[in-house]
């Protein structure tokens, strides 16, 4: 296996990535599983090095792999979507929500603004942005040479429209929630008592100041929506239409790095260089995204047909660590895994969560037992090698400054789960070892979970068989895996027919968990609320929280919480490997190298290596 050289900038253990959420394991505000971040001129070599017990550590990987060698000229660079179903093809930031569009989204479009490693807003990206003293008023520039595609500038009005549609009564996507609600005037222009905006002011065609009702400490690092949305695009389409129009799902316009040129729906994408992006043509002439099946994503490495990938499977990595042809680079994920509970429905009318307290996961004791009952730390060793482990809580190590390291988390103890669950009650009355509820009824958890590579079955055997043994009576939905987009629309249906299930979340840039956590956010799935988790999450946004100190006690309380009360409990971080064909170089998926980008990448070779 091959490991490139740290730079000499690299902030070792900070888990480095780009969301929001994104949900889905995506990112809404912008992060992608696969962006990269840099433009290399440090010097770099490599080496090979061995790995004897066969389990795998960030300190096996770096993040970056320099431009490398004499870059031939243009060339195709052909990227491998990592999924086991098709890419949906809502191929717009204001209305995707799955992370296979994300990763064709983020080729041809992109934030108007970059982060630093501390995940705050820079000058470096497409506009700039300016803090009033009371940290209510941002004046948003967007450089001059940031142009659409199709030559029209990107203006100021753009980036207002992008707000115009996620806050009319009309759309139908998943980002309006308590962000925008804090905006002056989108409140009431959600309610069709105003016709426009009041909080934002166009200065002129390239600036606009946007006014917020309350200053957070959030808003320099996710609580500004990043995107503009091509106003003279949309023309004449209705806001309910937009997910489905043709400007989303066929002809995706951007001012990112490459051009739509052709979309095979579900299967793949192909994109041309912008000449006229704003920093500078790419090195590459075109690029072609193609969905690959987890199952064969390993063969189109070694043969060639894919250079890169947007993600790749942590279990198929121990047996391909030495595939000759591929560099491998790797960082921790932004991304938790979890175990979520049903626990009330989304209200639509009041746009908020309906928790019920009556519901069949509502004990906290059996939500506890649930996560004791599982050997996490083995099952990352057994079936990751090492590249999943254990995860302590809801905001991961992603978040350097906010994770809470003192924080334990669970302990394997299937003991102390069988003690909570006869403690609250359910025991078992019939001797079948399957524990009833405490009225003495029959006690069945349906639990779902998704299809994914080829150990996603293995993997919910282990934590069904773990969760038996401790004497819940756990059945799979419908006696299968469910197939991811179904799984997620079945999820924010809330679908009665699940009790308990597993997924993931990508987290985002800001740290504010509101997005996920908060009771106006559709984004929480178990449904669940309460007095504290309010109170903590307005704590975390407050006036006093611009004081670095403070937030991070605040989040350490929050983590405390969520532990406690676990409407989802954590249970996996994850290491994402990248293996790089060794003909492309000029990459980095570290977060805040503003020296990289798509636009970075350059090929050494008209053919791709192959093993």
């Amino acid at each position: 296996m091959k490991k490139l050289l740290k730079p000499k900038f690299y902030l070792a253990p900070t888990l480095v990535a780009v969301l929001a959420l994104a949900a889905c394991s995506d990112n809404g505000d912008g992060g992608g599983s696969s962006e990269p971040s840099g433009t290399g001129e440090e010097e770099g070599s490599e080496e090979t090095i061995e790995n004897e017990d066969g389990i795998y550590s960030l300190d096996d990987f770096e993040p970056t792999k320099i431009a490398d060698g004499e870059a031939i000229e243009g060339g195709t660079l052909n990227v491998g979507v990592v999924a086991s179903s098709p890419f949906e093809g809502t191929l717009d930031w204001q209305h995707y929500s799955i992370s296979t569009d994300n990763d064709i989204i983020q080729f041809f479009s992109e934030s108007l603004f970059t982060m630093d490693e501390a995940f705050n807003i820079t000058d470096e990206g497409a506009a700039t942005i300016d803090v009033s003293e009371d940290n209510l008023t941002y004046t948003i520039t967007i450089k001059d040479n940031v142009n659409w595609h199709d030559g029209e500038p990107v203006k100021a009005e753009d980036f207002v429209f992008a707000h115009e549609v996620i806050g009319h009564k009309d759309y139908d996507g998943v980002r309006y929630d308590a962000s925008f609600r804090n905006i002056v005037g989108m409140e009431e222009y959600h309610n069709e008592e105003a016709d426009d905006i009041s909080g934002f002011n166009i200065i002129d065609e390239k600036t606009v100041e946007l006014t917020f009702k309350e200053a957070t400490p959030s808003l320099m690092s996710g609580g500004i929506w990043y995107y503009a949305m091509p106003k003279h695009y949309f023309e004449g389409v209705e806001v309910a239409d937009m997910s489905s129009s043709d400007q989303v799902r066929r002809e995706p316009l951007g001012y990112g790095p490459f051009v739509v040129e052709n979309i095979v729906p579900g299967e793949s994408v192909t994109l041309s260089k912008n000449e006229d992006y704003w920093q500078g043509a790419p090195l590459v002439d075109e690029v072609v995204l193609t969905v690959v099946n987890p199952d064969v994503v390993v063969e189109s490495l070694k043969t060639g047909q894919i250079d890169i990938v947007t993600t790749f499977p942590a279990t198929q990595f121990a047996d391909n660590a030495d595939m000759s042809n591929v560099d491998w680079l790797g960082r921790v994920s932004r991304g938790y895994q979890y175990t979520g509970f049903k626990l009330g429905t989304w209200d639509a009318d009041a746009g908020e969560v309906s928790y019920d307290p009556d519901s069949k996961m509502a004990n906290e004791s059996l939500r506890e037992a649930v996560r004791l009952a599982v050997n996490y730390e083995e099952l990352g060793n057994r079936m990751y090698n090492g590249l999943r482990f254990p995860a302590t809580t809801v905001i991961p190590p992603y978040h350097a400054l906010y994770h809470d390291d003192a924080n334990p988390g669970f302990d394997y103890d299937p003991e102390r789960a069988k003690e909570l669950l006869a403690e609250a009650g359910y025991e078992d009355l019939d001797g079948d070892g399957f524990v009833e509820d405490p009225n003495g009824e029959e006690f069945v958890i349906t639990y779902a979970a998704r299809q994914g590579d080829a150990t996603a079955e293995a993997v919910s055997n282990y934590e069904m068989q773990a969760w038996r043994d401790i004497g819940l009576n756990i059945e799979l939905l419908e006696g299968s895996l469910t197939e991811p987009n179904a799984f997620y629309d079945r999820i924010e249906e809330d679908d009665p027919a699940i009790d308990m299930y597993s997924a993931g979340w990508n987290v985002g840039s800001d740290v504010d968990p509101s997005g996920i956590f908060g009771s106006q956010s559709m984004f929480n799935y178990p449904r669940y609320t309460d007095d504290t988790l309010e109170e903590i999450l307005a704590d975390g946004l407050s006036e006093d929280a611009f004081e670095q100190s403070y937030r991070q006690d605040v989040y350490n309380q929050f983590q405390a919480h969520i532990n406690e009360v676990l409407p989802l409990a954590p249970t996996l971080y994850q290491i994402d490997t990248f293996p790089i064909n060794n003909r492309v170089s000029g990459i980095s998926y570290e977060v805040g190298n503003n020296d990289y980008g798509w636009h970075t990448v350059q090929l050494n070779d008209e053919n791709a290596a192959v093993d």
